[in-house]
């Protein structure tokens, strides 16, 4: 089933995303931007943890999560342990999430207009993933820039 194959992927992600915020020699260049750089890897890290406790946490998982989107990109200087316990709380809640939506649940539109147009929640769920991945590589291209 799709939630199982997701489930996977988003484990093996997040822990990827622990590696490279891990990797950073210097824990403030985690924050630093630079010329056309406007993204810090420590405010896409926030910004995936934002996505995920979400589109997963709040919407399925009925976790009381409050996203507060634009502090993902305007704090600063979030220690490093503080980032890295946020991922092993994400991925926790994703392993208690995502196995309890079941077929139906996927195939129906997703509970949250996100976009200006509806979508099936399978669809947005792919949407999720594919967007994690885009990040992740900007945080590893970010750390082999700025570190």
């Amino acid at each position: 089933m799709l939630t199982e194959d997701l489930l996977k992927l988003f484990s093996r992600d997040l822990n990827r995303l622990k590696i490279e915020i891990a990797q950073y020699q210097d824990e403030a260049n985690l924050w630093k931007v630079d010329g056309r750089i406007s993204n810090s890897a420590g405010n896409l890290c926030l910004h995936l943890i934002g996505n995920l406790q979400t589109y997963f946490g709040s919407v399925y998982g009925n976790t009381g999560y409050v996203r507060f989107r634009d502090k993902e990109f305007s704090d600063k200087e979030v220690p490093r342990e503080k980032l890295l316990e946020m991922i092993d709380q994400t991925e926790l809640m994703m392993q208690q999430v995502l196995p309890t939506i079941s077929q139906e649940q996927l195939e129906e539109d997703y509970p949250m207009e996100v976009f200006d147009y509806s979508m099936k929640t399978a669809y947005y769920f792919v949407h999720l993933a594919v967007h994690f991945g885009y990040h992740l590589g900007q945080i590893n291209y970010h750390r082999r820039l700025m570190d």
